[in-house]
């Protein structure tokens, strides 16, 4: 949903500022658009290490088959506190760029974009607060939402192995549920790699920019700028294609509400067979990326028998 949102507001004031050379919105979307794209990449990194945690909770459960499903409520619980710690980190963002107008010296076009440099008339204590941030954001980039996501992943995927492979022959770890687990390994292992790949240009442009800026003209540091946002809109484009194919019960689940509205069109008896089939489905895969199978379901009567 986070991805979604950053295409939806995002992507168009970036191509209408490319386009136009005018600011979409003009101070707002400069102090917005930073906030909503560093929240994004702490959405993503909390959401890698939250599932990572799962995932090692389900290798070292004695019983993990006899593990009960979480509830909605503590789902819940946990996207608001990642989603709260996002935004919350990405604060700073809005206090720490502005509009500004630079004239072209060639056609004498008035170009307006956004500058990274905090505005005078906050208080003192704020003012130093973030400049302090300023100065450290390179790193704290590079170490928050590049090393913290794929080095938390890839202990967690370590350690997963490592204790699945001891227990491989316990009669706890069913055939149908290491799979199962197998297949949600590699989900995430897709995810990470996915956010790795579109966040390491980012790193690279930030650590160039921030030893080299003085010797690198405007419109250098514009084109690697505009050049990390689109790496940001591919992640967010990429990410929930990806993930609705590797994770099977979720691609499944997304199809059947997209095709729920054909199945309410149809006649009585499709619709009825269509929601038996259906509710079947979900209590079979309504545990995405928790590791409790649901217990198989009785045998399907014949229709017309009585229940």
């Amino acid at each position: 949903f986070w991805d979604f949102l950053i295409l939806f507001f995002c992507l168009p004031v970036v191509i209408f500022n490319e386009i136009t050379k005018k600011r979409l919105l003009g101070d707002v979307s400069c102090r917005i658009l930073p906030f909503m794209e560093v929240s994004s990449l702490g959405v993503t990194t909390f959401s890698l290490c939250a599932l990572g945690i799962d995932r090692f909770h389900a290798a070292t459960s004695p019983q993990a088959s006899a593990r009960p499903i979480e509830q909605c409520q503590s789902i819940i619980a946990k996207l608001a506190v990642i989603w709260v710690g996002s935004m919350t980190l990405s604060v700073p963002e809005i206090l720490l760029w502005q509009l500004a107008q630079d004239t072209s010296p060639v056609s004498g076009i008035v170009t307006e974009y956004c500058t990274m440099k905090p505005s005078s008339n906050l208080p003192e204590s704020v003012y130093s607060l973030v400049l302090t941030y300023q100065n450290a954001r390179m790193w704290w980039y590079f170490g928050c939402y590049f090393c913290l996501p794929i080095l938390f992943t890839v202990s967690c995927q370590l350690v997963t192995r490592r204790i699945s492979g001891t227990e491989k022959k316990t009669e706890c770890r069913g055939t149908k549920h290491s799979q199962c687990e197998s297949h949600l390994n590699c989900t995430i292992i897709g995810l990470t790699i996915i956010y790795g790949l579109c966040t390491t240009p980012e790193n690279v442009c930030n650590i160039v920019v921030a030893y080299m800026s003085p010797d690198m003209s405007k419109q250098t540091l514009d084109l690697l700028n505009l050049i990390n946002q689109f790496f940001l809109f591919f992640k967010c484009s990429v990410t929930p294609v990806l993930l609705l194919c590797l994770c099977r019960p979720l691609g499944q689940a997304f199809m059947d509400c997209c095709c729920c509205c054909c199945e309410s069109c149809s006649p009585d008896t499709a619709s009825s067979e269509g929601s038996a089939d259906s509710k079947l489905k979900t209590e079979m895969s309504s545990s995405i990326f928790f590791d409790k199978p649901r217990e198989s379901p009785p045998p399907l009567l014949a229709l017309g028998t009585p229940c």
